[in-house]
């Protein structure tokens, strides 16, 4: 007769108020239950990461293109956020920025203006959701302080409801990262000065073009590039882009060609090879001129054709999800 194991006593959770912290999936449960992360608390997160991700995080604002060419293209940049129902007392301003020194999720500047970082990584799978709870922190933080980064609650609001959809998106790109020093003269600390130096070494030179929506050029040591985050369904992009290759008119003119694109947040960036001597006013008239030969493609519902087939079975062969 098998013998009975001898009954244990719950153990009383060591932590009853506030956030369980994240550790290894394999290390004890710092609530205190006696069990593994992963079979405990790490269980709820694992599943909110997994049940959260939104393909489109910033489908339904203002300049989704724009959000998604900040995130993931471009390296030095701002823009105003309005929010709903105006900015708080204390709160002078929000600008969102492509990163902030030491990878901080916000800073809350001593004048009570807040910067956000868009470039941060995910903890729930849905950006929209991320950003908007580290942007109701830092409302609610010490004037000087960084907001730091947390695993974000299942349930809350994203930026969509933040925000103000009457308010236009516009981006301004910078050359260099000096947006983090405000303007008043501030002292910056030695890890933040240190900080900048490294970015601003690092920084690709990117210009935002003024003819058409989401296109930014940058530069390389051996070639240039433009980069279009483009709104329309990949399928039907996928067929337009496809009948101006096949008939030659999917470049930018002479010594351009369109290489190929990549999916980011649910959205398609075709991307140009520009020859080094191509700047970005020398891309204003080329891209607009493309952009209404895209439109006639895009209204286009006729099969395509074998050639045209061939250019979309090349196209989809050089696609790269980043997102």
């Amino acid at each position: 007769m098998a013998k009975k194991r001898p009954q244990t006593k719950a153990v009383t959770p060591q932590l009853t108020d506030g956030e369980i912290p994240v550790v290894g999936a394999r290390e004890p449960c710092p609530c205190g239950s006696g069990r593994r992360y992963k079979a405990c608390h790490g269980r709820a997160a694992a599943h909110a990461a997994t049940t959260q991700h939104v393909q489109r995080p910033f489908e339904g604002l203002n300049g989704e293109c724009d959000w998604v060419a900040l995130r993931e293209l471009v390296p030095a940049a701002t823009a105003s956020l309005a929010l709903k129902g105006g900015l708080p007392d204390g709160v002078p301003s929000v600008t969102l920025a492509t990163v902030l020194p030491m990878a901080w999720p916000a800073l809350r500047r001593d004048d009570g203006s807040i910067l956000l970082a868009l470039q941060n990584e995910s903890s729930s799978g849905d950006l929209a959701r991320d950003l908007a709870d580290t942007l109701q922190r830092a409302l609610e933080a010490e004037p000087g302080t960084p907001v730091p980064a947390r695993r974000v609650p299942a349930e809350g609001p994203r930026l969509q409801d933040l925000f103000d959809a009457d308010v236009d998106f516009a981006p301004e790109v910078h050359e260099g990262f000096e947006f983090w020093v405000p303007e008043s003269g501030e002292n910056a600390s030695p890890e933040v000065t240190a900080s900048l130096e490294r970015a601003n070494a690092a920084a690709i030179p990117t210009v935002r073009l003024n003819g058409v929506d989401a296109a930014y050029w940058c530069e390389t040591p051996d070639k240039n590039h433009l980069r279009w985050v483009m709104p329309h369904p990949e399928e039907k992009l996928l067929d337009a882009l496809a009948r101006l290759h096949a008939a030659g008119t999917s470049s930018l003119g002479e010594g351009t060609r369109l290489v190929g694109s990549f999916r980011a947040h649910g959205l398609m960036v075709p991307v140009w090879d520009l020859p080094s001597e191509m700047g970005a006013e020398e891309c204003e008239k080329p891209a607009a001129e493309l952009a209404e030969r895209l439109a006639s493609a895009l209204a286009e519902d006729a099969p395509l054709t074998p050639e045209q087939r061939r250019a979309r079975g090349g196209l989809t062969n050089r696609q790269v999800t980043l997102s």
